[in-house]
């Protein structure tokens, strides 16, 4: 129960922060400079009646308060607007392109938190060796590196000049293998896949790689240093031991707040990779939302965006528990 009233808690905190996204974004993309229906229109001969025609039938030839408390109204029934450009929901193009946006997001910190926790402990245990020196120097590289920099690096060096790996596009591993030519059975699928996935999976997991491997170098040294630490030591506790079970734990409950912080910069930086890989994924969708002025597509990607966000802090927060029982969810003793 506890648990379920801080769920229930987070949530109604995070009503407000959706709130204040919608509103700035409604503003943002509404009075920008820019005709949406102009550009819908461009190339194309038309009278000024068909102009307002499509503006009555989006709704902008009302006023901005007006606008906004239908929009608002039809996002509490799930419904994000029509799309200007596309002329489709925006639901629907969301969830078109939600999936690969995921996929790459997902992968990236799997590939960050399989790579930045062994190399933070190896650092930490063998502190100020020339191990430790390599991993500050490569932590500090991702750090300050841009993702879509990354990318394009790999880019040249495994698709161009070695040809190892293909630059561009993504397979997705849940349609079935008669979606794409060539592909003979789920196996070979799940193998293009994870070749198209790689090398954007390194472009953007690298900088969340180098910020857990520093945080992790640095929680690991506090905990060994740690009174109980010297305690096991002294009753001859064997040093794996020692790493494993009285500091390792103790040392993430720092990993969980920046996988969770980092979320945003995650998916801000999936929208260069994708980019860069050409990847039809939200990113791409949110780029060409902006170029056509298309205001429903953009506030419809953006609220998406904000939720995720926001869900990834909740289950965070929910997630410190399990690493520290001492987390009581904000309750008194």
């Amino acid at each position: 129960m506890k648990l379920l009233k801080y769920t229930v808690y987070r949530l109604a905190q995070a009503v407000p922060v959706l709130i204040g996204i919608s509103v700035i974004t409604f503003l943002l993309a509404n009075l920008g400079p820019g005709d949406p229906v102009s550009l819908m229109l461009q190339g194309q001969e038309h009278s000024e009646e068909l102009v307002r025609a499509i503006e009555r039938r989006y709704g902008l030839d009302r006023p901005l308060h007006e606008r906004y408390l239908t929009y608002m109204a039809g996002l509490l029934q799930g419904d994000l607007g029509q799309s200007i450009y596309y002329e489709r929901p925006v639901t629907d193009l969301i969830l078109d392109r939600l999936g690969p946006t995921l996929l790459l997001v997902v992968s990236a910190y799997v590939f960050a938190l399989a790579t930045a926790i062994p190399l933070g402990v190896v650092a930490a245990d063998r502190r100020n060796e020339p191990t430790d020196h390599v991993s500050r120097i490569a932590a500090l590289v991702g750090v300050s590196t841009p993702s879509f920099w990354i990318g394009i690096v790999l880019i040249l060096v495994f698709a161009v000049q070695l040809g190892w790996l293909p630059s561009s596009g993504l397979y997705y591993p849940w349609r079935p293998p008669s979606a794409y030519r060539g592909i003979d059975g789920h196996l070979e699928l799940y193998y293009q896949s994870a070749r198209h996935l790689l090398l954007p999976m390194i472009a953007l997991g690298t900088l969340q790689m180098a910020t857990i491997m520093r945080v992790e170098r640095t929680q690991m040294i506090e905990s060994l240093q740690g009174e109980y630490v010297k305690l096991a030591r002294a009753y001859g506790v064997p040093e794996r031991t020692v790493l494993r079970k009285h500091a390792f734990q103790v040392a993430q409950l720092p990993i969980i707040t920046i996988v969770g912080l980092n979320l945003s910069t995650a998916i801000g930086g999936a929208v260069l990779v994708e980019t860069v890989f050409n990847i039809n994924g939200m990113g791409q969708l949110f780029v060409g939302a902006i170029q056509r002025n298309d205001y429903q597509l953009v506030m419809g990607v953006t609220m998406m965006l904000g939720v995720l966000f926001v869900v990834g802090v909740i289950i965070t927060d929910i997630s410190y528990a399990y690493v520290d029982p001492r987390v009581t969810y904000g309750e008194r003793d």
